[in-house]
């Protein structure tokens, strides 16, 4: 069974940094795709940031771009998100979701959550002004 479990979450100041976590169990990244996405109150769900299975590639929204970092421990099966420069629009529930055979690339506006089919409680960045 495919499971994602977000941790890292709080309450920082306008600048600083945060790094999330997503420990996955039931499946390696070589397998799956692992995205974050994010959700903040009244708006629609966006994604943010994602890494292909095998980790060759990865994407990131343009919106985020130059502030988002992922990466993976792959003994602990777990994937990391830096976000650097935080600011209070990054403000919203992350989520992080997986996918087999998924791949993602480059730069965009958005990444379609409909794609992926497991995902994770979600856990809360609050950034303050």
């Amino acid at each position: 069974e495919v499971q994602l479990v977000e941790s890292g979450g709080g309450l920082v100041q306008a600048g600083g940094s945060l790094r999330l976590s997503c420990a996955a169990s039931g499946f390696t990244f070589d397998d799956y795709a692992i995205a974050w996405f994010r959700q903040a109150p009244g708006k629609e769900r966006e994604g943010v940031s994602c890494i292909s299975d095998g980790g060759l590639t990865t994407f990131y929204a343009t919106s985020v771009k130059g502030r988002f970092t992922m990466s993976n421990d792959n003994a602990k099966n777990t994937m990391y998100l830096l976000i650097n420069s935080l600011k209070p629009e990054d403000t919203a529930v992350y989520y992080c979701a997986a996918e087999a055979h998924y791949h993602c690339s480059g730069y965009g506006p958005y990444l379609d959550g409909t794609d992926f089919n497991s995902w994770g409680q979600g856990t809360q960045v609050t950034v303050s002004s």
